[in-house]
């Protein structure tokens, strides 16, 4: 799609130019500008705007709307509009300066630490959600009863067997190798050497340590012996806490050593120094009380959907919409890997999905609500995208700009999240939330899944055309 240049030149000028903006990332579907005075925003100048789909602000951040498969066009042409060369493309800036100084002052700890998690795993999403996808096609290659009675696809036609196990090497690196990623991810953030980051989290599942999970089970604990102190022996393959606690200490350390060490011999200090520290801390104080506070939040959450599953799915459902509006959804994403790694599935993201495709359906209702053009191809366009995962532009561009659709949504998200968790729905990975989603769902959950989805659908679509019908909306 062509960008139109006066159409970005009009978003610069509507978040009050480029003197305005501290700094401006993209995420997958949003601009995200640290504005140093959001009252210069002129919200109805964007509202016209063709590319926009809506904007809010949340976190210390303006964010503006754009959609799937733009937005990173959009984002280059504003950038070189405004003679931003040194603003970021879609990685956060690094913790210091001026831009997080000010934006540190208008929010509190508990929005902040929702925009780092956000920040940290925004850019790992293509990665994750591939991996999801791949992984549900391994498992339409490799799970009984899908195409044949009893038997998978590669049992009735060995010939695909190579090809499975291809697809699953590939689907599963990103979550065998997680906490690389996430460690270079968190590392930048935090505003250390990115590389250091990929090497921490790398060395936390080296081949010679013994997974966490297996030999704590076991009892059989590998240990070093540090001048009598013994620390186990053990790696944190798959974990999520451990690396991000220990991707911050190590870029406090790096910035600590680069600020007092001269820069000629930085390059043989520096980094050993923070990458030896950190190691040792990590393996002596962090990943043993970290991996315990994981294995907590998981039984935590299992126990919860196994006893009170009705009312967690419809409150989880309920809300996901405006988890999503405050980004605390990104929360939840480290929950569902944390989940993934220490029971092999997740019960969150089965759930959440039911959000994401209520919202489609409440967009798609108000296309056959509303007799306004614009409208209309704004609520066909984004009620599809959001049935394929991504939910902004339904929300921002229609649901809550006539509020009804959004509450109809919630209250049909509620109602198939409930049966989900009610019935122990779960996922063997993180893939597209939307209705590619059943892919990632083991296949005996199948067909409650597909009655959860058409309540997701069905609900938020009929109450949404009851509600513009008596409002006269969008006529």
């Amino acid at each position: 799609m062509a960008i139109k240049r006066e159409s970005v030149e009009q978003i610069l000028e509507a978040v009050g130019g480029s003197d305005n903006i501290s700094d401006v990332i993209h995420c997958i579907t949003r601009l995200r500008f640290s504005l140093r005075d959001e009252g210069k925003v002129n919200k109805e100048a964007l509202d016209r705007n063709d590319l926009v789909k809506g904007s809010f602000s949340t976190n210390g951040q303006f964010q503006v709307v754009i959609g799937q498969g733009i937005v990173d066009k959009v984002h280059k042409e504003l950038v070189q509009i405004a003679g931003m060369a040194g603003t970021s493309d879609s990685a956060p800036a690094p913790a210091q300066g001026a831009a997080q100084a000010g934006e540190a002052t208008k929010i509190n700890p508990l929005q902040r630490f929702v925009k780092v998690l956000g920040d940290i795993f925004i850019p790992l999403l293509p990665a994750i959600v591939t991996s999801g996808l791949l992984l549900g096609l391994n498992n339409l290659l490799v799970g009984p009863g899908i195409f044949y009675a009893e038997k998978s696809l590669i049992e009735v036609h060995p010939a695909w067997e190579g090809f499975a196990d291809i697809v699953s090497l590939i689907a599963s690196t990103a979550f065998t190798f997680l906490p690389g990623l996430i460690g270079w991810s968190a590392v930048k953030r935090f505003g250390g050497s990115p590389l250091l980051g990929i090497v921490l989290g790398l060395m936390l599942i080296h081949p010679t340590l013994a997974p966490a999970s297996d030999a704590l089970s076991s009892g059989d604990i590998p240990r070093w012996d540090l001048f009598g102190w013994s620390i186990n022996k053990i790696g944190y393959q798959g974990q999520v806490i451990p690396v991000l606690l220990s991707s911050f200490l190590l870029a406090r350390i790096e910035l600590f050593l680069r600020k007092r060490i001269p820069d000629s011999i930085q390059l043989l200090l520096v980094a050993p120094i923070a990458l030896l520290v950190t190691g040792f801390i990590t393996f002596a104080v962090i990943g043993p009380v970290t991996f315990h506070i994981g294995n907590a939040i998981s039984d935590g959450v299992v126990a919860m959907f196994h006893h009170f599953g009705w009312l967690a799915g419809f409150i989880y459902a309920g809300i996901g919409a405006l988890l999503v509006m405050t980004g605390m959804h990104h929360t939840f994403l480290a929950l569902d890997l944390q989940l993934i790694s220490s029971i092999g599935t997740t019960y969150l993201w089965p759930v959440i999905v039911m959000s994401n495709i209520a919202q489609g359906a409440a967009a798609l209702a108000m296309m056959f609500a509303s007799k306004d053009d614009k409208l209309r191809g704004t609520a066909l366009t984004s009620g599809i995208s959001a049935f394929l995962g991504v939910t902004e532009p339904a929300m921002f561009g229609v649901n809550i700009r006539f509020k009804f659709p959004f509450i109809s949504a919630m209250i049909g998200a509620a109602c198939a999240g409930m049966l989900v968790a009610w019935r122990h729905v779960t996922a063997s990975s993180i893939g597209i939330g939307g209705i590619p989603a059943f892919l990632s769902i083991f296949t005996d959950f199948w067909g409650i899944y597909f009655i959860a989805m058409g309540i997701a659908v069905a609900v938020p679509f009929v109450l949404t055309l009851v509600f513009a019908k008596v409002k006269g909306t969008g006529k």
